[in-house]
């Protein structure tokens, strides 16, 4: 991070627990007035104070990264910034200040805006019985994930007592040994063929699973893992489901298949064997693939998920999206500040990737406030269901903070500081002067306009002083 915002984690971690400047500057052994002053981010944090921080309000250290604040931050930027309310531009320290004070203010404001673009574009967004508009079912479901850092440790524990039960019955490969007690315990039968345009079908009268026959090998797996998770740990799921205590029925869905999912995941890529394994293999994501029998986007995935406390892996980010700029998936353990409204950034390797389907792309990403990620992507096409349809593609995207790289395979031989790429987070929220692929002006500066002039870029304009 190339700005200290421990301070605002700190003072949330600290109210959140009820805790007075007092109270936990006794408890840390310094004076309130300097944890003031640490909150107010005008005194650095030692490595000692730091650790002493972590153990007193019982978190990782990874949670006192500010990522939390930074990502709220970001989201404010967008809401505030959007044209269509006509609002008069929000400094950047007005921002920071409601960030850091007030952040339940600062969720509240973004709840609001998201139900507005919900009225404003009628985009589905669900009713309820007294006429409140609420968030999109896909966006709630996303936010569930976000929120528990995509990592659920009672649905690991539910898959690690069926993957044991699948070994002690059967020492065959995973996806027999899952078909096999598909028909030993529970009389599915598991069949291949065409299904128009279906990819699993499973009739419980018959209790007969079909799968299609455009399938890749890893998929029949998959999709076997999730109907045995279906059968068998339900019951977790369900726990997890009330947990969230989703808003609508489609939301609840979106939910409970997101958890199914995450099952099969963990079933087919165990823990702490999905830990090493990528760890020995440093994260080449195609080897860790076929170490596991899996896709490598199902491999990237699982990756996103490893924030076991006591056994964490790498922190990275995941992001699914199509060549329109969609995004369908999205996990960041990495803090990496997604921008959640409109496009991201054309210049980043998440987009280039497409120029080469099949190939992993390399990037070292430097964001505007100065940090840096290393990227990897790769463009994956899909079967058409038949012929002169176009073949559905998605790139799959991953990346970590520059201080991981050495433990990543893609960092090798890459000069990790002249190899940097500025990008922004959107065109809107970025205010790089120079940039040749701009789509629109930044928000927060006004253009320069000047007929007799022609500039290399799209949009030239005056920067404002902070």
């Amino acid at each position: 991070m190339a700005r200290t915002l421990i301070g605002r984690t700190v003072r949330r971690l600290r109210t959140e627990r009820g805790l007075s400047q007092n109270a936990l500057a006794a408890r840390l052994g310094i004076s309130a007035s300097y944890l003031n002053l640490i909150e107010h981010d005008q005194r650095a944090v030692t490595a000692s104070l730091l650790i002493k921080l972590a153990e007193t309000l019982n978190v990782d250290l990874r949670e006192l990264s500010g990522s939390q604040e930074r990502q709220l931050e970001v989201g404010l930027r967008e809401a505030l910034g959007d044209p269509l309310l006509g609002a008069e531009t929000v400094p950047e320290t007005e921002l920071e200040a409601l960030v850091g004070s007030s952040p339940n203010a600062a969720r509240a404001v973004l709840a609001l805006y998201r139900a507005w673009r919900v009225a404003r574009e009628d985009a589905g967004g669900i009713a309820l019985p007294s006429g409140r508009r609420i968030l999109l079912p896909n966006e709630e479901a996303r936010d569930l994930f976000d929120d528990r850092a995509n990592h659920f440790p009672a649905l690991e524990s539910a898959a690690e007592t069926l993957a044991a039960q699948l070994a002690a019955d059967s020492p065959a490969e995973m996806n027999h040994a899952i078909a096999e007690r598909l028909r030993r315990v529970h009389e599915v039968r598991v069949s291949v063929g065409a299904l128009d345009g279906a990819l699993r079908r499973y009739d419980p009268a018959t209790r007969s699973l079909a799968l299609s026959e455009t399938l890749p090998r890893e998929s029949r797996g998959f999709h076997m893992a999730f109907q045995l998770a279906l059968l068998e740990a339900r019951e977790a799921v369900e726990a997890e489901l009330q947990a969230a205590n989703p808003s609508s029925q489609e939301a609840a869905m979106l939910i409970r298949i997101g958890l199914l999912n995450y099952v099969a995941g963990a079933l087919l890529m165990p823990y702490d064997a999905f830990l090493a394994g990528a760890h020995d293999l440093r994260h080449d994501m195609e080897a860790v693939a076929a170490r596991f029998g899996v896709s490598y986007e199902q491999a990237c995935h699982r990756l996103s998920t490893l924030q076991r406390p006591g056994a964490r892996g790498v922190p990275f980010f995941f992001l699914r999206v199509d060549p329109a700029g969609n995004v369908s998936k999205r996990f960041s353990a990495a803090g990496f500040p997604f921008a959640r409204y409109g496009g991201s950034c054309p210049r980043w390797v998440v987009h280039t990737a497409f120029a080469q389907p099949g190939s992993v792309q390399v990037q070292v990403a430097e964001l505007p406030d100065g940090a840096a990620y290393l990227c990897f992507a790769r463009a994956e096409a899909r079967s058409a269901t038949r012929w002169g349809e176009p073949r559905p593609m998605h790139v799959v995207a991953m990346g970590c903070a520059l201080t991981h790289a050495g433990e990543v395979a893609y960092a090798d031989g890459l000069d990790l500081e002249r190899a940097r790429v500025g990008i922004g987070l959107s065109c809107r929220l970025c205010d790089r002067p120079d940039c040749r692929s701009r789509a629109f002006p930044p928000l927060e500066h006004r253009l320069s306009l000047d007929p007799l002039t022609a500039g290399a870029t799209p949009y030239r304009f005056e920067t404002k002083r902070r």
